[in-house]
């Protein structure tokens, strides 16, 4: 395509970390179509929430920090998450005036000469001075390679599928994973399923009494070791242990939420460990997580050797003008918000710098 388009900015992606880097852009004196664009390939405002299954309300999520410069007010816990934060990231892109193009898929970023960098989308070219990366993670998730997996009779679905307890009536549910996902679905499913088995690799950890700012800035800097090391990114969630609310404490009484360790295999009709111990199912719902959504990144080769994209601070270090928020450390709604704002003061400083001729 002849028609390409330039901005100083691009920001791919529109969840919790785009629309805080968007808003900063806003603050710094960008404006929205001539300096920048934000380019996000859901149907909607939401980000991943919009995707989150309906009987997980706004009081059951874990820590959801406002978007910076405007509170989330008045939202009815008993609502589900997606409509409560899909309605305030609405709002939020018209009170900014952020004009997000969306449904828009980023399909590749490459270099586009002259210090430039090409984003080819779905809605044409765009030649941008610097590109806020804000994907997260919903479109790739993980599921585990297991042997026999492909010989499983039963049903597979992943988190990214579930849309509630209801279908599983009357089943038999083994749930893998060792995350808040995994212990809400055991807690949801169980009243309704025949069986649920709770599988993960590890035992897990839950953690008594507040998660302060202390422990919070603990856990993330575990995670920003691994991403300033080039290795691939934990999530925060996976450092700061299972909160031990009176949900978790009531599944452990019941006994729903024993767990078991990594089985060794799928049969046709269930799972089996390697003393021979089986357990018979008619769903494997995979809780196991997900990795960050970049292979659009892919032609800039910007991982390194130990398989992840190294960073200093947001900014990707094989490239300065990539900065990657809402990725290792800033994987959390809070760690987003303070990665869009340092994100767009670094590129502040980039773009102050004379644009090379093109070649």
């Amino acid at each position: 395509m002849n028609d390409v388009r330039e901005v100083e900015v691009v920001v791919v992606g529109a969840g919790q970390a785009g629309l805080a880097g968007a808003y900063h852009l806003r603050r710094t004196g960008f404006e929205p179509e001539r300096d920048f664009v934000v380019l996000d390939h859901s149907p909607g405002p939401g980000g991943a929430w919009q995707f989150r299954w309906p009987s997980l309300t706004y009081g059951k999520v874990h820590g959801m920090h406002a978007l910076p410069g405007m509170e989330l007010t008045g939202a009815d816990p008993a609502r589900p998450s997606a409509e409560v934060v899909s309605g305030y990231f609405a709002a939020y892109e018209r009170a900014f005036d952020l004009r997000v193009r969306r449904p828009v898929d980023v399909e590749a970023v490459r270099e586009g000469g002259g210090g430039r960098l090409r984003v080819e989308t779905s809605d044409g070219v765009w030649s941008t001075r610097a590109l806020i990366n804000a994907t997260g993670t919903w479109d790739r998730p993980f599921w585990p390679r297991v042997p026999g997996l492909e010989t499983f009779r039963g049903r597979q679905l992943h988190t990214a599928g579930y849309k509630g307890p209801g279908e599983f009536a009357g089943l038999r549910v083994v749930v893998v994973g060792g995350g808040a996902s995994a212990t809400q679905h055991l807690l949801e499913i169980a009243p309704h399923a025949a069986a649920t088995t709770w599988v993960t690799r590890r035992p897990p950890v839950f953690r008594e009494g507040p998660f302060d700012e202390e422990a919070g800035r603990a856990a993330v800097a575990l995670v920003e070791e691994r991403v300033r090391r080039g290795l691939p990114p934990m999530s925060v969630v996976s450092v700061t242990g299972l909160p031990l609310n009176d949900a978790i404490r009531e599944g452990l009484r019941s006994g729903v939420l024993d767990r078991l360790p990594m089985f060794e295999r799928v049969t046709p009709d269930g799972v089996e460990w390697g003393d021979g111990r089986r357990i018979e199912a008619d769903v494997i719902l995979w809780a196991t997580g997900f990795r960050a959504a970049i292979g659009h990144l892919r032609p800039l080769r910007l991982r390194g050797a130990g398989g992840g994209i190294r960073l200093e601070g947001t900014r990707a270090a094989a490239d300065p003008r990539v900065h990657l928020v809402g990725y290792g450390p800033s994987a959390s709604t809070i760690g987003a918000n303070r990665a869009g704002r340092a994100a767009v003061r670094d590129i502040g400083r980039l773009l102050s710098a004379p644009e090379p001729a093109a070649a």
